[in-house]
């Protein structure tokens, strides 16, 4: 699982923000806040190009992290083919707040998930126009990742991970 630990990047590196994506360090900036002189990370997410900045003392706490590793993606491929997922009959909206709470904690492991739950549940019933929102926002961070860490394509992560599902 992933480490609590303090993590840090230089300019260049890929990161991972919770509930952004993979992002890059594009610079390291001093500024003086509240009187106090702090260094951020400033990074600029590939998805959306936006730019986030992250003091570097508060780096861990949320939640930025190192790009996983090859274990890291098998773990994800197991917890994406496991097939007792069990759905309660909440409302959608319930099960959409749940969602996105997993979402939020940056943990590619509760990303996957919600990528696996939604999934399943699309082959169940209609899903609400924010739960498919929801599904593809799971699905692309989740390629985005495995395909930076592997250096392929996200179409080839897309298909490997629709293998998954359409083998199980």
């Amino acid at each position: 699982m992933e480490s609590t630990s303090e993590v840090s990047f230089k300019v260049g590196d890929k990161a991972v923000y919770p509930a952004q994506g993979v992002a890059e360090v594009v610079r390291i900036e001093e500024k003086d806040i509240a009187g106090t002189r702090q260094q951020f990370y400033v990074l600029r997410v590939l998805n959306t190009k936006n730019q986030i900045m992250v003091p570097i003392s508060n780096a861990s706490a949320v939640g930025l992290r190192q790009v996983i590793s090859e274990s890291e993606i098998q773990e994800i491929f197991d917890i994406l083919r496991e097939r007792t997922v069990a759905f309660d009959n909440q409302t959608w909206n319930r099960r959409y707040r749940a969602f996105s709470d997993k979402i939020k904690t940056g943990s590619i492991y509760d990303v996957a998930e919600v990528l696996r739950d939604l999934y399943r549940l699309r082959t169940d019933k209609q899903l609400s126009f924010g739960e498919r929102r929801m599904l593809e926002n799971a699905r692309s961070l989740i390629v985005k990742e495995i395909a930076i860490a592997r250096s392929h394509t996200e179409e080839q992560v897309k298909d490997e991970i629709e293998a998954i599902f359409v083998s199980n």
